[in-house]
């Protein structure tokens, strides 16, 4: 949960940045004559939306590490880190991508994958969850994780997140013109008013939500096919449900708060809307499933 979280966080706030300087700039903002280019702010709102996503998925590596703490183990100090590097290549091998970096960090039990290409990813592991877990139930963890680079889900989600990113630029500054021209009634011919700017503003924040919503929806959907993945990769799906069995009856831990919403897994009510991940019941439901 934590690469995804990261991801949108930092997605959005490059997102906010970009369009907030080219709009002091002047670009993708109504001309003088009030004058709305439909083509020209849809260039506009492709550049703006898909350079978050992208930069976003570039330093996904760097920035997990950084974020967590992560030590990528270079040279196994340990039985435990022996065994650790030996299972992710072995699995790496079976998904038929290359061999990623494998680290270990200080942490309640949780796991992460992340990194922009598939034969150059992340895998790592938390101390919680190496010394709450047995091993079947750690490599299960590890296959769902390789599952999620051999499927290429980082890329997957920076193009879905471009996309929404892209309807929120737009439909911001449609709605920021509407109220400027309509409701206000500035005809300037100077350009767009303060009502346009502080609209503008406003409707990123609040469809940039409404995005999270969707985006979350699809980040749902790919963690019910890790899963899958996982048993696919061990053979059996009884290891990834005991490992989600085991999970669920832990108590989360504290989390940096940059990742404080990756806290959220699962529920009803508002949270289950931007949840990244389905309830373990519903995920070991899908894994009964599997024949």
């Amino acid at each position: 949960m934590k690469r995804i979280v990261l991801f949108i966080a930092t997605n959005l706030a490059v997102m906010l940045v970009l369009s907030i300087v080219l709009s002091l700039l002047g670009i993708g903002r109504p001309g003088a004559g009030g004058q709305l280019q439909l083509g020209s702010l849809l260039a506009f709102s492709l550049v703006v939306g898909f350079t978050g996503a992208i930069i976003s998925l570039l330093i996904s590596k760097p920035m997990a590490k950084w974020s967590t703490g992560a030590r990528v183990i270079d040279t196994p100090q340990n039985s435990t880190e022996q065994w650790l590097v030996a299972t992710v290549h072995g699995l790496a091998q079976r998904a038929g991508i290359g061999m990623p970096e494998v680290a270990v960090y200080d942490g309640e039990p949780n796991a992460f994958a992340t990194g922009a290409f598939k034969n150059s990813a992340l895998v790592a592991v938390s101390t919680g969850l190496l010394q709450s877990m047995n091993r079947d139930e750690v490599e299960a963890v590890l296959g769902h994780e390789v599952a999620h680079i051999a499927n290429g889900d980082m890329v997957t989600m920076t193009l879905i997140q471009g996309v929404v990113n892209t309807f929120v630029v737009f439909l911001a500054r449609i709605v920021g013109f509407f109220v400027d021209k309509v409701l206000l009634r500035n005809n300037e011919d100077r350009g767009p008013g303060i009502g346009y700017m502080v609209t503008v503003f406003v409707c990123e924040i609040l469809f940039g939500l409404l995005a999270s919503i969707i985006v979350a929806w699809f980040s749902r959907q790919r963690e019910f096919r890790a899963d899958a993945g996982s048993a696919q990769l061990l053979g059996s799906p009884v290891p990834m449900q005991h490992a989600l069995a085991r999970l669920g009856g832990m108590e989360p831990g504290a989390l940096p708060q940059n990742m404080a919403a990756s806290g959220i897994t699962g529920g009803g009510g508002w949270s289950a809307l931007f949840s990244t991940h389905p309830p373990f019941e519903q995920r070991i439901a899908a894994l009964q499933a599997i024949r």
